[in-house]
């Protein structure tokens, strides 16, 4: 049985969220959660609410046991871009790309 949980339009970088989602991908439920907990980035407080909603979405609809579950998948995709601009020298202009991430964790029993 696999659980999903998406959080879209997230405004972080997904080349900084990537970096955390490889510390918890494929480690069981309690120890992942545990590392995002005490991790210093921002992006492991996003991951740690979607892995929460997906552990909540596993209990409550499937009736898992939360003990068994592992962190099966965890992906971040690119979401749309913000474009905004400031001034440069000789009145020239600097792009400047505010970027949006898709995260997507999905948990599943051990057995499998």
């Amino acid at each position: 049985m696999e659980t999903r949980c998406v959080s879209r339009y997230q405004r972080i970088s997904p080349r900084k969220c990537r970096l955390v989602a490889n510390q918890v991908r494929s480690l069981p439920v309690g120890e992942a959660l545990e590392i995002l907990r005490f991790s210093p980035h921002k992006a492991a407080q996003l991951m740690r609410k979607t892995m929460e909603s997906a552990l909540a979405n596993a209990e409550h609809n499937h009736g898992a046991d939360i003990d068994l579950l592992r962190v099966s998948r965890v992906t971040v995709d690119e979401g749309p871009v913000f474009k905004r601009f400031r001034p440069r020298a000789r009145g020239r202009v600097g792009k400047i790309l505010k970027r949006t991430s898709h995260i997507t964790v999905v948990l599943s029993d051990a057995e499998e």
